[in-house]
């Protein structure tokens, strides 16, 4: 018993300095001039369909040209379906993916896409969370 009182006092001097932390960071971005949004408030470019905005965005900015990552053996797959790889070509297109220059990867999307090619459906999920983080971390920068 007395142990789970600890671990639950532990827990709450947890919480409370994170709490603490997070108001203290926020107080000395304001007085910065930056403006960090809350946990809970949406960013004001999404629509509400998250995966879908990403997705559109990768082939928005950029010109209809294609260009390759040295990755030419994935035309084989162009006119496949996202469920109809196997684990070992899902594999193939999760190692061009973890292999690229992080400034290469939301062109690599783009030209995946200009290409035919639909991705596995979990390299698809990785791309956007890669996708996604690099344009939070660009923003928090700026």
């Amino acid at each position: 018993m007395e142990v789970s009182l600890i671990i639950l006092g532990a827990l709450v001097a947890v919480g409370l300095i994170l709490y603490l932390h997070d108001r203290h960071s926020r107080r000395k971005a304001k007085a910065e001039g930056i403006d960090l949004p809350a946990f809970n408030e949406p960013e004001e470019e999404c629509c509400g369909m998250h995966i879908t905005c990403e997705r559109d965005s990768l082939l928005a900015s950029v010109s209809d040209k294609i260009e390759y990552y040295d990755d030419e053996e994935l035309d084989a797959y162009i006119g496949r379906k996202a469920d109809d790889y196997t684990d070992e070509e899902t594999e193939q297109f999760r190692d061009v993916l973890l292999t690229l220059l992080p400034d290469d990867i939301a062109g690599w999307g783009r030209s995946i896409q200009l290409r035919g090619i639909e991705l596995p459906a979990p390299v698809k999920e990785e791309l956007l969370m890669i996708v996604a983080e690099a344009r939070r971390e660009a923003n928090i920068i700026q």
